[in-house]
């Protein structure tokens, strides 16, 4: 049976429509009730593929294979060199396959072609960069009482699982498990019912490379279902998880119901802080971009642009100039923006834009959706709002779509009490010419990465990632990355 049944129009012709399926102690396999989930281009609405509805008893298998793997298999005998190389050529793999990977990753987000190659780019670097560091988590010795030696190493946690949602799916799935790999833990994935073609063709070059089988163990299905069935699963040793901050806060419960560690990526409202003596030249293609890549469906999106007021009509009306070139269109058609990832995400930007209109805020500039775009895509224009009321819901709630703030602000203080000011800490941008400024304002800021005069690093695959308040708790990417995904072990050796 399937889920949410298309009409037939809406289906592309059988020999389309690929059949995948879940990738378990090496093996694929289908749910073990049978039942299905279509999954639907958001280009064009149409099914793309079909592939399993796991439920609790197919965690209970991926869960128990990895245990298996961990505790008895020879993942668990090899030494960190070894670990390391398989992540390595994994990496390599994901590149010789790259064109394959970059459409279903495209096809199945929305994203432009473009915008895919670079994320799968990203993945394979993931795997390279774990690879490499696999043999270097060192551990310490500690000066204690004379005839003592202690030591403190790093062990692996055992079994986590991974939820992966729909924006970024390959390169999300390559921060969290190739981290937890080079540290010697086996993988449970749920990736999001949305997106996953190109993390179950990962797992399928996984194998090929020479994985042996548990150690990376991938299940589809929904999330009040099988991504619950994971998360509450007594087997986890550790959970990372992106998503929202609804969803989150059921994650951190059920970690804690069971005592177990995790890392949350919730989201975010960051600002894009704006002096007068920015330069705005390299500033405006920075800007936008910053909120229409992947359709502003980024949790790091710079959705605030806030712009010292001395300087705001010069710079609204030059992002305003560059927003209106932003084209909208299918995946293929590889332009600057997709489309929203389903009917449901569509609607909800819509409703922000409504009700951004209804309150009196100006638009200042739209980005345009290709005329030629195929019927029943999930498309929305672009939207540039200002200025935006600082207590509006469009300057503090995360619209996860291409709508851009733009508020005013008088001086530096101002600038810090409006960025910080919203429930949410990822990233910021602070923007001037002036070294001084720059750095009080960056260590000013509430969250976990600020760039000072650009914003976002191609992948930032080295550089710590995660946020404070509502935007989680945990660090992705860099070394820093592979401290969570192990625990320290104090060794005392009393030897006289």
């Amino acid at each position: 049976m399937t889920i949410a049944e298309p009409a037939a129009g809406n289906r592309e012709p059988a020999a389309k429509i690929r059949k995948v399926f879940n990738i378990v102690d090496g093996a694929s396999s289908e749910a073990a009730d049978g039942r299905t989930i279509d999954a639907v281009g958001p280009s064009d609405g149409k099914v793309i593929a079909i592939m399993p509805r796991s439920s609790a008893g197919d965690v209970d298998r991926a869960v128990a294979a990895a245990r298996r793997a961990f505790e008895d298999g020879p993942w668990g005998r090899m030494t960190a060199t070894e670990r390391g190389r398989l992540l390595v050529r994994l990496g390599e793999a994901i590149l010789a396959h790259h064109e394959e990977l970059s459409i279903l990753e495209s096809m199945d987000t929305g994203k432009p072609f473009k915008q895919g190659k670079a994320d799968i780019t990203a993945t394979a670097r993931y795997f390279e960069f774990y690879g490499t560091a696999a043999d270097k988590v060192h551990g310490e010795t500690i000066p204690f009482l004379n005839g003592y030696t202690v030591a403190v190493v790093r062990d692996p946690h055992g079994v986590t699982g991974h939820i992966v949602p729909w924006n970024y799916p390959a390169q999300i799935f390559g921060r969290s498990v190739a981290a937890s790999l080079a540290c010697g833990n086996t993988c449970v994935v749920k990736p999001a019912e949305d997106a996953c073609l190109s993390l179950i063709r990962i797992c399928e070059l996984a194998l090929e490379v020479g994985f042996p089988p548990g150690v990376i163990n991938l299940l589809t299905g929904l999330g009040e279902e099988a991504g619950a069935a994971l998360s509450n699963h007594r087997g986890i040793d550790f959970i990372s998880f992106t998503g929202s901050p609804e969803v989150g806060t059921l994650i951190q419960t059920a970690a804690a119901k069971n005592h177990i560690g995790c890392t949350l990526e919730l989201g975010g409202k960051s600002p894009q802080v704006l002096f007068a003596d920015a330069d705005f030249d390299a500033a405006v293609p920075v800007l936008v971009n910053a909120i229409v890549q992947n359709g502003g469906q980024t949790c790091s999106a710079g959705s605030r642009m806030l712009i010292e007021r001395k300087a705001y009509d010069e710079l609204v009306g030059r992002v305003a100039e560059r927003f209106k070139t932003v084209r909208v269109g299918s995946w293929d058609m590889d332009f600057d923006c997709g489309p929203m990832i389903n009917a449901g995400q569509k609607r909800r930007v819509e409703g922000f834009v409504e009700r951004a209109r209804a309150d009196g805020i100006p638009v200042l500039a739209e980005g345009s959706v290709a005329g030629d775009v195929p019927a029943g895509g999930y498309y929305v224009a672009p939207t540039l709002f200002g200025p935006v009321p600082r207590s509006n819901r469009l300057a503090c709630d995360e619209v996860f779509g291409p709508v851009l703030s733009a508020i005013p602000f008088d001086d530096e203080a101002d600038a810090i009490r409006l960025a910080n000011g919203t429930d949410f800490g990822l990233v910021a941008g602070v923007w001037s010419r002036e070294a001084k400024r720059s750095m009080r304002v960056a260590r000013a800021m509430r969250c976990g990465q600020v760039f000072v005069n650009g914003y976002g690093a191609g992948g930032g695959i080295e550089l710590p990632f995660g946020g404070v308040k509502k935007s989680g708790h945990g660090r992705e990417k860099g070394f820093e990355a592979l401290y969570e995904f192990s625990a320290s072990k104090t060794v005392v050796i009393n030897h006289g």
